[in-house]
């Protein structure tokens, strides 16, 4: 049975997935609709759609970035497959329309290697700033992982949170503790990150 958590909240993925191996981590969010102002809203410019990326930021046992080269320490749209093989990003969505996971983001725990101790999952709107948007105008947002071995969901974070004024958002971890593996729940906003390089920033 999924588990909802709170902002804060950590749950245990080796408990909750007797030999946990394959994780799927789900992101997805809407657009927020704009709402009516009258009858000359209907000659106004459509929107811009909303360009929301996923990616995956690997860091060590110190909280940093494993390297400084991006493709190394970084799965995301440009840099789909991590060396490895551990970490695969299934693509980029553009406009986050349609029900579900907008982004999913593969991983297997059992081919990370050893220095990697946290995966930082975060979302950030593609050129924010050119385009005058924010993920106040985003709603629905959410995690969710997945056992692949058993395509059960273990743990779900719906954001609620009011993320006016924020362009990237660090949504949750997972990170080793011992022989465990577990899930933080994040949700904090971040308020220059048009761009991923920011938000790597954070973890260097």
């Amino acid at each position: 049975m999924s588990v909802n958590l709170r902002k804060g909240e950590k749950i245990s993925l080796t408990k909750e997935g007797l030999g946990l191996r394959r994780v799927m981590v789900g992101l997805g969010w809407d657009e927020a609709q704009p709402a009516a102002k009258g009858f000359m809203s209907l000659f106004a410019p459509k929107p811009q759609d909303i360009d929301c990326d996923a990616s995956c930021i690997l860091c060590g046992e110190n909280g940093k970035v494993i390297s400084q080269d991006v493709k190394s320490c970084c799965v995301y749209f440009g840099n789909l497959r991590h060396a490895s093989g551990a970490i695969i990003h299934q693509g980029d969505n553009l406009t986050g329309n349609g029900e579900g996971d907008d982004e999913q983001i593969m991983v297997d725990l059992s081919l990370l290697p050893p220095q990697v101790q946290k995966l930082v999952f975060v979302v950030n709107i593609y050129d924010a700033n050119v385009r005058h948007q924010h993920f106040g105008m985003i709603r629905n947002a959410f995690i969710r992982l997945v056992d692949m071995s058993k395509n059960s969901e273990i743990c779900r974070f719906n954001l609620t949170e009011d993320y006016s004024g924020m362009t990237g958002m660090v949504v949750g971890e997972i990170y080793r503790r011992g022989s465990e593996w577990k899930f933080n729940a994040i949700g904090q906003g971040v308020a220059q990150a048009s761009r991923l390089q920011s938000l790597i920033k954070l973890y260097q």
